[in-house]
């Protein structure tokens, strides 16, 4: 299925947060006990973490804001159905970055962040594609 023009702007939108490094204000410890995953509306979610949802997209397949709270600068994104949800994480997980992901939401962020979401939001951290293989160099 192709991408509608909603879903093309919230994955552009997540390459920008994640190529500016949306920097991580907390990562006090990830919570070893995970909640049980929330559920609801953006702005429901939004509130759940305390931040204040700055629209980006409001269409009927997928709705996406950015936030920010004392853990940092993250996306939240809800969809209309599961497999919307799955192609638009499917194709953003190239650009690489953590997604938090719900039943019919998502977050992305950096790993602190992602992480410190967890602790309140609930949900299974998935990690995108590494392009830029750092860690190898030749001596």
């Amino acid at each position: 299925m192709r991408l509608t023009r909603p879903m093309l702007a919230v994955t552009g939108a997540a390459a920008a947060l994640l190529l500016a490094g949306c920097g991580s204000g907390g990562g006090k410890g990830a919570a070893d006990a995970v909640p049980t995953t929330a559920t609801g509306s953006l702005e429901s979610l939004a509130a759940e973490v305390r931040c204040k949802p700055n629209m980006q997209t409001d269409a009927d397949e997928i709705r996406q804001a950015i936030c920010k709270n004392t853990d940092g600068k993250f996306i939240l994104a809800t969809f209309a159905t599961d497999r919307g949800q799955r192609e638009w994480i499917n194709d953003a997980k190239d650009y690489g970055g953590y997604y938090l992901v719900g039943r019919k939401w998502v977050a992305v962020g950096d790993d602190g962040v992602v992480k410190a979401l967890r602790g309140t939001l609930g949900g299974e951290v998935e990690i995108g594609t590494d392009h830029g293989s750092h860690g190898s160099h030749s001596g």
